[in-house]
């Protein structure tokens, strides 16, 4: 490997990005229920604007099969709960359910899909208690309080993420990959960057908006289907072709283009702090760029076997924000090009070079 050459840095200000962390998680919560609010009105003004209002006759107001409003009367009486917007209170319902979910089955969603094994003080295997050792290690370093909870994800390539939404909900995996191909110290510098990012709230933030964005999209193609194929056999002379193209639109184009602005909404400057935490932990930049390297040159030599293996792993794309690296990058890119404008990891290239590393890499 080449020279690394000298780093020099102040203190990140972990405490500032903690308190800015937990602003940007409150704002992704408040829009991820006003998503849910707004696709249920639009399923409202869908209901009745068809003409199907028999469901909701117990209100006692006029069957719009009859004489139909136009879709500013029905929708001022939706807001103002003249009649009771039934679908918009479900979508509610259900914004506060998968919040519910998100924060109390995170280990078991972060983890969906793999094959894994959770690692404790009490295990007996060499490995794994060298990596408790390692965790713990840096725990202390970084003044955390609790021990992470610890998994190793049986896959040969290497990636690691930490998530939970406090620090004593904190946990941590590693690929079984990463872990049998890093020294000791590469291993530490990986794990130093992922206790950082506890300690920064970013885990917080990242699976809020990894997790809510991803159940977004799902339940809105399943209620979304559901009500094309009902609108076609319920459209009388194209009165609802609009709504339904609306519908096309809004479930096609609108909501997958707010959920990567959201997952962009994780600032990369979340991966340079805690490359910057690693090293004021370790009071070292050398283990962290050879680790990054390690895995950077280890994901190009085996591009196609693991391209497979991240594609047979159900729900990567729920992780892959809070990998220490970009499974989708299987190299340096371009800084101005399009897989680079709409990645949440900064180019690894100028990671390096944040890090002290100077030389190009192949």
């Amino acid at each position: 490997m080449s020279e690394t050459h000298n780093f020099s840095a102040g203190v990140a200000d972990w405490r500032e990005q903690l308190r800015l962390n937990s602003r940007r998680t409150f704002w992704v919560i408040v829009l991820f229920v006003l998503l849910y609010t707004a696709v249920g009105l639009l399923i409202d003004l869908f209901i009745h604007a068809s003409g199907y209002t028999q469901a909701f006759a117990v209100s006692g107001y006029q069957n719009y099969s009859v004489a139909q409003p136009n879709l500013e009367e029905i929708f001022i009486s939706l807001v103002t709960f003249k009649i009771i917007p039934w679908a918009t209170l479900i979508m509610l319902g259900v914004a506060l359910i998968s919040l519910w979910i998100t924060y109390s089955l995170y280990n078991q969603i972060m983890l969906l899909g793999t094959k894994y094994e959770e690692v404790t003080a009490e295990s007996t295997s060499l490995e794994a208690k060298q990596l408790y050792n390692v965790i713990e290690e840096m725990k202390v370093a970084a003044g955390m309080k609790y021990m992470p909870k610890v998994f190793i994800i049986n896959a040969n390539y290497m990636n690691a993420f930490a998530s939970g939404y406090s620090e004593k909900s904190a946990m941590v995996a590693i690929t079984r990959g990463l872990m049998t191909k890093l020294t000791r110290a590469e291993l530490q510098a990986v794990m130093a960057h992922e206790l950082s990012h506890i300690r920064h709230g970013d885990i917080r933030l990242t699976l809020t908006a990894s997790v809510l964005s991803n159940l977004m999209l799902m339940m809105i193609d399943i209620l979304f289907y559901n009500m094309i194929f009902s609108g076609r056999r319920r459209n009388e002379g194209g009165r609802n072709t609009n709504i339904l193209f609306l519908i096309i639109v809004i479930a096609r184009f609108v909501l997958p283009i707010i959920s990567i602005l959201l997952l962009l909404y994780l600032s990369r400057t979340r991966e340079y702090m805690a490359d910057a935490g690693c090293v004021e932990l370790q009071r070292d930049n050398g283990p962290l760029i050879s680790a990054l390297m390690k895995i950077h040159q280890d994901h190009q030599t085996h591009a196609a076997q693991y391209a497979r293996e991240y594609g047979s792993t159900a729900h990567e794309n729920v992780r892959r924000e809070s990998y220490i690296y970009d499974p989708v990058l299987m190299g340096i890119e371009n800084s101005r090009g399009p897989s680079d404008w709409f990645s949440t990891h900064p180019n690894l290239e100028k990671r390096l070079e944040a890090l002290g590393y100077k030389d190009k890499i192949v």
